[in-house]
């Protein structure tokens, strides 16, 4: 039968398993400031986050971030995904350590975009990977919790993307994983004409806009966290695109797959496949 990640109280079987294993609950939890812009994490404390990275000549390199949600699953965006032979690395901390203790590159076993992803219009960004093999849940790698189906986040809502990125407009990605705080815009503002306007659907979520923080290229397929009056945190939404001026564009927010919207064919994709 097919499950709603949502809520124990239903008979949730898939998220009252991942709730014993502490999904969206880190060992190390996150630091949480209000700096401006992105800054480190502490190791570990954002244990569902992956590197999804592509193979050129005998190297793999990070092309966009993930979001582990069971032993064997990962959620990213679709326009991620291409024709490279890719592989998922989890309990990552630095990019260019070679050599992390409780980290683990797995290829995928399969990888099923979509099927409305509109690359045209930027429509149904979502992607799922299944890993070769299950991994092992640690303190270092733990499945994020998702939302409820239909979630709808309030206006500022305190959000956090997290990815390795471009650490500014046109500048390096980052080789220590990044966070930075993202407030919730509602879709009402961010589909002003000044805003991102007819681009943005309810399908989506827009976070940030100030002009100062925003996700930027090759934090693409991560997560955007959000913490739950429990202490837990919620993957409410995939990287998705943000605005060709400038990743920091003001009235220009991150905008994320949101993934509320989703849950059924998140749900119908694990249990078929």
């Amino acid at each position: 039968h097919l499950i709603n990640i949502g809520n124990c109280r239903n008979n949730n079987v898939l998220y009252c398993f991942l709730l014993a294993y502490g999904c969206g609950l880190p060992t190390y939890p996150p630091i949480l400031t209000r700096v401006v812009g992105g800054v480190d994490v502490r190791q570990n404390s954002w244990p569902w986050q992956a590197s999804l990275q592509y193979l050129s000549g005998s190297s793999y390199y990070h092309t966009c971030g993930g979001t582990l949600i069971s032993s064997q699953w990962v959620l990213t965006a679709a326009h991620c995904i291409g024709s490279r032979t890719y592989r998922v690395y989890l309990g990552k901390h630095d990019l260019t350590a070679a050599n992390e203790g409780s980290s683990i590159a797995i290829s995928p076993q399969k990888i099923i975009v979509h099927p409305n992803w509109d690359s045209y219009n930027i429509r149904n960004d979502i992607a799922l990977i299944k890993l070769a093999s299950p991994v092992q849940i640690s303190a270092s790698i733990t499945p994020a919790c998702l939302p409820n189906a239909g979630d709808i986040l309030p206006h500022q809502a305190p959000c956090y993307v997290t990815g390795w990125g471009r650490l500014w407009t046109g500048g390096p990605i980052a080789d220590i994983l990044q966070q930075a705080l993202l407030p919730v815009v509602d879709y009402a503002t961010c589909s002003r004409s000044d805003w991102w306007g007819s681009l943005v659907t309810t399908s989506m979520i827009c976070a940030g806009g100030d002009g100062e923080v925003a996700s930027c290229n090759g934090d693409s397929g991560g997560p955007l966290n959000c913490r739950n009056p429990d202490g837990s945190w919620d993957v409410h939404g995939v990287v998705s695109f943000g605005s060709s001026a400038g990743c920091n564009y003001p009235k220009k927010p991150s905008v994320f797959t949101r993934v509320s919207d989703y849950i059924s064919w998140i749900n119908n994709v694990m249990t078929s496949n």
